[in-house]
């Protein structure tokens, strides 16, 4: 197999697992504010994703993918709100253990792996058209 193609798997293979990275951001931060229902229930709970290498046998290129999406086991947050139906004897609800400002942080430095992988393959297209330039010169 061609280097160039090596390179553009690889980075396919980064690109997919980012976009599964954002799916679960988002989905985190779309549950930030959703408390339990009841006293005795739980809230959301902040999901995280593991990566894990892995290699393509046939193509000889080592990529990477989603290992697992696995539950953050982060203490669940406690908001002192009496009058909520789920709130405690002492007033308190359990709230989700998720946290706006680093699920975005999260966010961007996904964002940017998956921006620096489509760089990469950009990059092997535009050098895979020079050398059919060249060669038909």
């Amino acid at each position: 197999m061609d280097e160039l193609q090596k390179a553009t798997r690889i980075a396919t293979s980064g690109m997919k697992a980012q976009a599964e990275r954002l799916r679960v951001i988002s989905e985190n931060l779309a549950n930030a504010d959703s408390l339990a229902q009841t006293p005795d229930g739980s809230p959301y709970r902040r999901k995280v994703v593991s990566f894990k290498s892995e290699l393509d046998r046939a193509n000889g290129v080592t990529g990477v993918k989603v290992a697992k999406v696995r539950p953050d086991s982060a203490e669940f947050l406690r908001r002192f709100d009496p009058k909520h139906p789920a709130a405690d004897r002492d007033g308190y609800v359990l709230a989700p253990n998720v946290n706006p400002l680093i699920e975005m942080m999260d966010m961007r430095e996904a964002q940017r792996s998956y921006e620096a992988n489509m760089a990469v393959i950009n990059s092997s297209r535009q050098m895979l058209s020079r050398t059919v330039e060249l060669l038909r010169q």
